[in-house]
């Protein structure tokens, strides 16, 4: 009789400390798992910012590309308008 209420003891024992144990397991892991997860939002939340920037410089460059292409073809009308001028003269 004592074999078996020393075995039980033990088996208890042991019984007890694993439920502590994964306790403290499950809330570290917990732990990681909510801190992956903030992390996840930080690098999303990076993300989204750079893309705005990105967005912004080909916004800016496409206002620089359309104000050269203008540029290229007041230069083109006038030296049209200066052609037409000579030719006009010329008749």
């Amino acid at each position: 009789m004592k074999k078996i209420a020393i075995t039980l003891a033990a088996v208890a024992a042991f019984g007890a400390a694993a439920c502590t144990n994964n306790g403290s397991d499950a809330n570290n892991t917990a732990t990681t798992e909510v801190g992956a997860g903030n992390e996840a939002v930080t690098d999303v939340n990076a993300s989204a910012v750079d893309a705005s920037a990105v967005n912004a410089t080909d916004s800016a460059l496409d206002s620089v590309s359309n104000g050269a292409t203008d540029a290229g073809n007041a230069v083109a009308n006038t030296a049209d308008d200066a052609g037409n001028a000579v030719s006009n003269a010329a008749h």
